[in-house]
């Protein structure tokens, strides 16, 4: 449920549903919203799922389930995986360390599941988990100045950098905790964390006080990462290896064990997987898990497709073969194969690079 969703209603919002949460779908003219924050900023509330991790050994139990080192610094955070035992992608997380405890924001149906598994898992440690979705409120701020938005409504601390660090401050006398997002719009990007009941205080000084601020939902926010060349969970991510969606930035290669580490490492010392997220710029709109094909051959599948406000013209995101021929291309719409250009990632390029734009190594990249 949203936490603004009166609000929300005011600005005239269409609502729809992601992983079980109630997020907005649009105010009306997404291309127009997604137009706003390429040239400026804007606001949208994020349908997390937020896991609190307590106890004496939070750290190193969290470090020893995912893919990626978990910060040991208050104020520092990461980009991570929970795969299966095939190396399969379970849940993408970002955990920040608070001090006293760790925040993992999830995609928000795998939040109480997470909880559920990892409590299982508690034997010995001095760890305690509990899923606090309800109990926070998280805003993303995004735009080419989204830094000046931030930086006039952000009282007793500066704007935090690097990328997934976090500062403490106030705004219009509300605590909150503000983080540099990974830039998942392709543009500079923050989140503002703050306590449910203050949401709305929240989210109308991100709007209307200081430098104002468009607000935007899911249908521009898939369209801006579509641009940017960021896979989501839901759609490039779940159930894939991290070495084929290419998010490397959520994998430390030299860490020790963990669940699914074993076939990461046999495929990334393999120096490349069975297939790559690219580009595709489809003569018409393809609708996701549309067949991509060599001549007569297939060789991949579209995974998200938007019409791109910024270009004016159809993009996709697809899983192509390693090796496949891409002189040829096609994709199934509606039963019709449609001519397709494989094109370099991203194909907006913002003010700054997603975060998780997929990356392959060396030799992979030159097949």
């Amino acid at each position: 449920m949203s936490l603004v969703a009166d609000v929300h209603a005011d600005h005239g919002a269409a609502f729809t549903e992601r992983g079980g949460r109630e997020v907005v779908a649009d105010y009306g003219r997404p291309d127009s919203a997604a137009r706003a924050v390429r040239n400026g900023v804007g606001v949208i509330e994020m349908g997390y799922g937020v896991v609190v991790v307590e106890g004496d050994d939070r750290v190193e139990f969290v470090d020893n389930a995912v893919s990626n080192r978990v910060p040991g610094a208050d104020g520092d955070g990461c980009y991570a995986l929970l795969l299966d035992p095939q190396g399969a992608i379970e849940t993408e997380l970002f955990v920040y360390n608070a001090g006293e405890r760790l925040l993992l924001f999830t995609p928000p149906e795998r939040a109480e599941p997470l909880v559920d598994d990892w409590e299982d898992k508690v034997f010995i440690d001095d760890v305690e988990l509990r899923d606090a979705s309800a109990e926070f409120g998280v805003f993303g701020v995004h735009g080419p100045t989204s830094t000046e938005k931030i930086a006039s409504v952000l009282n007793g601390a500066g704007s935090p950098e690097p990328g997934l660090t976090f500062v403490r401050g106030r705004m219009n006398d509300v605590g909150v905790t503000v983080i540099a997002s990974d830039n998942p719009t392709g543009e500079e990007g923050y989140e503002v964390v703050c306590a449910a009941d203050e949401a709305e205080d929240v989210f109308d000084t991100l709007l209307t006080r200081g430098l104002n601020a468009a607000p935007f939902g899911y249908t521009t926010l898939d369209t801006l990462t579509a641009e940017a060349g960021t896979p989501l969970f839901g759609t490039e991510l779940r159930g894939r290896l991290p070495n084929v969606a290419g998010v490397r930035s959520a994998v430390d290669f030299e860490k020790g064990c963990f669940v699914g580490q074993e076939v990461v490492s046999k495929v990334e010392n393999r120096g490349r997987p069975s297939k790559r997220l690219v580009g595709l710029l489809p003569a018409e709109t393809p609708e996701p898990d549309a067949a991509v094909f060599a001549g007569d051959a297939a060789v991949g599948e579209v995974t998200r497709a938007v019409d791109s406000p910024s270009l004016d013209v159809p993009i996709a995101l697809a899983y192509l073969n390693f090796g496949a021929e891409t002189d040829d291309l096609t994709v199934r719409v509606d039963g019709d194969d449609v001519a397709a250009e494989r094109t370099d990632l991203p194909f907006v390029e913002g003010g700054a690079r997603s975060g998780r734009l997929p990356t392959y190594p060396e030799a992979a990249e030159q097949a």
